[in-house]
């Protein structure tokens, strides 16, 4: 049974209260808080109508509860942590040693009830696990959203695996003034490795490496994950990261941030191929167990679940071998995870003849209904809602498509293919019919273009609702896309889902913007680069819902590691066109040299949307892909 807790509102967003009752260091005080009250008769107050979810988190079984009380006269009554809500204006009757307020700014909430307190009572609330103000980007509000910019990323230094965490304060552009990073590692079993406070250069690069890390403070291997609160920022509440894993030759991987806030199902896991193995790293978020049988597995569109009979203890990792529990699962099915809430977007990793490559899977929406409207906006918003993906040099790379439903309303997805050249250049499109959900498909590109000759051999194709037969869609359309290097055999799986891209016209939040209100017509781009005897590659595509400008104006602007300007080159993108570059062949010698390690990319446009992906490429064929993030 999942979480009775709000944790994000597609229409609220994020849930402050969740991010400042589960953060580490609050974990740690709420424990404190517990043992103190444990033994004493305790009287609840919940102003907000928080203690349930509270309740979720932590274990009150053990306290003497005298009562819960509530100011919301429409409560009273109502169940609150298993007893029935008393009015608040009883609470001077309770025989209370105790009265835990559960809330956070308590002053004025006690000087409002004084009156009604039972006489020579302690009273605590929820301030006494509030974070250190020195942890707080607007100390004067203690539940506002940029206080609690945090995230989660799979961390790995074990048996030659390393991690990498790139990104940049991209927070000093919106005001953010002395940003810090403060971080905690978990090992596999949940204990607490390291805490550690990590100063920020302005506009400058942040770089965590597990290597680094490991000998800075003496630590064994370790698999586990880091902890990452964003500290002094503004504009922006999501800590944003590429993250590269690897070892020394075989593997090669990077995914991305974790979307921080815990789902209650998850989508678009694949099965295993013959030759693979697929782990789900599920790794728990929550400083409380996530219970035996909580956390369950089907194939999509299927009936049964299969329950993990293992507990996991709070921020503690498990490694979840999807063969041995799905035995009769083969790519191209895949499966959906009915999370619980108790975890962020987790990684899965596929190892295939002694190669490993991880990715993510998504957050499957359980608030969407098909949008009967999608099917009638095609003479004003084009195309509508697309997925660009990018096609790499055919004659080194292989693409296979899988769409997956990623809405637990969606039972089809109504889809057609559309393949660019790179100059924007329609080559082909192909139906695919009403798509069911249990219907798992893979599309391989080489056959999907029939020996169509794509000029340039390289573009980018884009999957888009299709109508023309029926069906319905509902603007959450998402897909995996697996890429092969041909000579190598190494492999990279990336997905995302479906935007407008560049249009005028507004469809509800369409087309998103990362900075002000729709439509989001300009570009910011982060590039991490990566170090020798790695290339960098990037794959740009400038999609279009409905024509735009005929070329974009895109600046590829070089940064140290500090963040000052090294080098700036200006580039065009035909509209519904594409550019394949690598850092090496754009950037001379001495501009690298001068970028020097930790060196990155900003990709600015301001006169449309660009999407993104960006990988490092070795000298045997080795090579990551994944989707970039903007800011």
């Amino acid at each position: 049974m999942a979480l009775s807790i709000e944790t994000f509102s597609n229409l609220r967003g994020g849930n402050a209260f969740f991010k400042a009752v589960t953060h580490p260091l609050a974990a740690n005080a709420m424990s404190a808080l517990i043992e103190r009250v444990r033994g004493r008769a305790v009287a609840l107050v919940d102003p907000d109508g928080v203690a349930d979810a509270l309740g979720e988190i932590y274990d009150f079984a053990g306290l003497d509860l005298v009562g819960t009380y509530v100011q919301d006269v429409t409560m009273i009554g109502h169940g609150v942590l298993g007893g029935a809500a008393l009015p608040v204006t009883e609470l001077r009757a309770a025989k209370a040693q105790s009265v835990f307020i559960a809330a956070f700014d308590c002053a004025r909430i006690v000087e409002k009830l004084g009156p009604l307190l039972p006489p020579g009572a302690e009273i605590l609330s929820l301030d006494l696990i509030r974070l250190p103000d020195e942890l707080l980007s607007n100390p004067a509000r203690y539940l506002d959203t940029i206080n609690f910019a945090t995230n989660f990323a799979l961390f790995r230094d074990e048996a030659g695996f390393h991690t990498r965490l790139s990104t940049s304060d991209y927070w000093s552009g919106y005001g953010g003034r002395g940003v810090s990073l403060w971080l905690a590692l978990f090992d596999r079993d949940g204990r607490n490795l390291a805490q550690w406070r990590e100063a920020v250069a302005p506009d400058g690069a942040i770089i965590l490496d597990s290597r680094v890390i490991r000998a800075r403070f003496g630590l064994p291997e370790f698999t586990g994950q880091l902890f990452l609160h964003a500290v002094g920022i503004a504009g922006h509440d999501i800590v944003k990261y590429a993250l590269d894993t690897g070892d020394e030759g075989t593997s090669l991987s990077a995914t991305h941030d974790a979307n921080s806030w815990p789902a209650e199902y998850y989508a678009g896991l694949p099965a295993p191929d013959s030759d693979e193995r697929v782990t789900l790293w599920l790794q728990n978020s929550l400083p409380c167990p996530i219970p035996a049988r909580a956390v369950g597995i089907n194939r999509m569109g299927g009936d049964e679940t299969r329950w993990l009979d293992q507990a996991v203890p709070p921020f503690a990792t498990l490694a979840v071998d999807l063969g041995a529990m799905w035995p009769e699962a083969r790519w191209p099915d895949q499966f959906e995870v009915g999370a619980g809430k108790y975890f962020v977007r987790p990684r899965y990793e596929i190892e295939r003849r002694s190669k490993r490559r991880i990715a993510h899977v998504n957050v499957e929406r359980t608030d969407l209904e098909p949008d009967p409207k999608l099917a009638e906006l095609g003479n004003l918003m084009g195309k509508g809602h697309l997925l660009p993906a990018p096609i790499l040099p055919c004659d080194r790379w292989r693409t296979v498509i899988q769409p997956t439903p990623m809405a637990r309303s969606q039972r089809e997805l109504p889809l057609a293919l559309l393949v660019y050249d790179a100059s924007g250049v329609e080559v082909t499109r192909k139906p695919l019919g009403r798509l069911r959900r249990d219907r798992s498909v893979a599309i391989d590109l080489d056959q999907a273009l029939a020996g169509t000759a794509l000029p340039g051999g390289q573009g980018h194709l884009e999957l888009i609702y299709d109508f023309a037969a029926g069906g319905s869609g509902d603007g959450w359309l998402h897909a995996l896309f697996r890429y092969e290097h041909r000579a190598s055999g190494h492999q990279a799986d990336t997905s995302f889902g479906a935007h407008m891209f560049n249009t005028a016209l507004t469809y509800r939040d369409e087309p998103q913007s990362y900075a002000g209100r729709a439509p989001g017509l300009s570009t910011r781009l982060y590039l991490r680069l990566g170090d020798a005897p790695y290339d960098t590659i990037c794959h740009l595509i400038y999609p279009a819902s409905t024509p735009w400008l005929r070329q974009s104006t895109t600046d590829l602007v070089l940064h140290d590691r500090v963040g000052r300007e090294v080098a700036r080159k200006r580039l065009t993108i035909p509209c519904s066109g594409s550019l394949f570059w690598h850092y090496g062949e754009v950037f001379n010698g001495p501009e690298r040299a001068r970028a020097g390690d930790g060196g990155f990319v900003l990709i600015r446009d301001v006169t449309c949307r660009l999407f993104g992906y960006h990988g490092l490429l070795g000298p045997d064929g080795e090579f990551s892909l994944d989707h970039m993030f903007g800011f």
